[in-house]
């Protein structure tokens, strides 16, 4: 037990002797498992906010949009598309926006020429669309029955385009669309599941027909599902919709757009994984060739050590404990550096924190393993020598 404490010492003093070459080799270990440790995190990480937002937004979103006749510049659906998607047994609610065409929404005096070079989407929109699509109002109120029967002109703007258009809370603000003033009663909170919805300038259907010549049918439809039936409202909507028409029905649940970005999320962290094993294995290649090179550098060392009575056994131990000492601590603070990037970079970007706590044991081993692997020919090598050797080396 004295002689294996005594070998501890030894290799834990000649590692701290040289502290600049120790940290060079213990430079592969550290990005290896600090790699795999980041590259867990993140990706858990980002998947733990994305089902947290899917869990928030729900899955039983669906958008349907209307294929084109020949001769159709503008696909549409029929007029009454709601009704026609309501009546199927498993949606729970339905609204419809008509885009329109040919509108400069003009947010102040001075933007004209910006804003006719950069239109913004206007549309008409159903009074029942922020609870179909369960967004809240971040400001001020939706369009309602009463501006449908007062011919009121009023607006609502997504939030990104309140944020374009320098909106402030509680500001009464006008906006004119082509020579129309029209009143900014209220702005749409974030619509995550489609966001262009949240660059939009939304009026009611009396106002797209009567100031703008629209016909009033609708060109998106948002349905949505009773829980667990979205995959069947989705097949069932075209044929509902359209019975028979003209133009085809397409179909589409903005969720399986995050889903599919948690799937990507899993093909980089086996990328980031893989590229930490190869940080790992370039790292033992470093081990091995500067512990190789000290073996030389020591050679008087060993020789005395030899020469006082050490075996070649003890010799070997050494060097291994010193390879053995390199992937702990490497192992050790790649792991720590690892974990900090991840809260950092969750921080920063506002992702619940995920921590692969029960895998970094393997990934610390692994640098552990490949740190002894790397040591034992230079302990080999340092076994070998002999006494008389060691003078001519030094």
């Amino acid at each position: 037990m004295t002689r294996f404490v005594d070998l501890l010492s030894v290799a834990w003093a000649g590692l701290t002797a040289r502290k600049s070459r120790t940290l060079l080799i213990m430079l592969g270990p550290i990005v290896g498992v600090a790699a795999m440790v980041g590259a867990v995190g993140l990706t858990e990480s980002a998947k733990g906010d994305l089902k947290a937002k899917l869990a928030q937004l729900g899955t039983s979103l669906i958008v349907a949009q209307a294929g084109g006749a020949f001769g159709q510049q503008t696909p549409t659906l029929p007029d009454d598309a709601v009704v026609r998607a309501a009546a199927i047994p498993t949606v729970a609610g339905a609204a419809a926006t008509s885009e329109l065409s040919g509108i400069v929404a003009i947010p102040t005096v001075g933007s004209k020429d910006f804003f006719a070079a950069f239109p913004v989407p206007v549309q008409a929109a159903d009074t029942a669309l922020p609870q179909v699509l369960e967004v809240p109002m971040s400001e001020g109120r939706w369009l309602d029955q009463a501006d449908l029967d007062d011919h009121a002109r009023s607006a609502v703007l997504g939030a990104g385009l309140a944020k374009q258009y320098g909106y402030l809370r509680g500001e009464i603000r006008t906006i004119r669309l082509n020579q129309t003033d029209y009143g900014v009663v209220g702005v749409l909170g974030t619509v995550q599941l489609d966001p262009g919805l949240d660059n939009a300038v939304f009026i009611t259907e009396w106002s797209a027909k009567n100031d703008f010549g629209s016909g009033g049918d609708p060109t998106t439809l948002y349905v949505r599902s009773r829980d667990g039936r979205t995959r069947a409202t989705a097949s069932a909507l075209p044929t509902a919709v359209n019975l028979g028409g003209s133009n085809s029905v397409s179909t589409k649940i903005p969720s399986d757009a995050l889903q599919a970005s948690a799937q990507a999320d899993k093909t980089l962290q086996q990328t980031a994984l893989f590229a930490g094993l190869l940080a790992l294995a370039v790292g033992g290649l470093g081990i091995a060739n500067v512990m190789s090179i000290s073996v030389i550098q020591r050679s008087t060392e060993i020789g005395i050590r030899r020469a006082v009575g050490h075996t070649r056994s003890q010799i070997a131990a050494q060097f291994l404990l010193e390879a053995l000492f390199v992937g702990v601590l490497g192992g050790l603070i790649g792991a720590a550096l690892g974990a900090g990037i991840v809260f950092t970079i969750s921080a920063i970007a506002h992702w619940v924190v995920v921590l692969a706590y029960r895998q970094m044991p393997i990934w610390i081993g692994l640098a552990i393993g490949v740190s002894v692997v790397a040591g034992l020919s230079p302990s080999i090598k340092a076994a070998r020598l002999e006494p008389l050797a060691t003078l001519r080396l030094g």
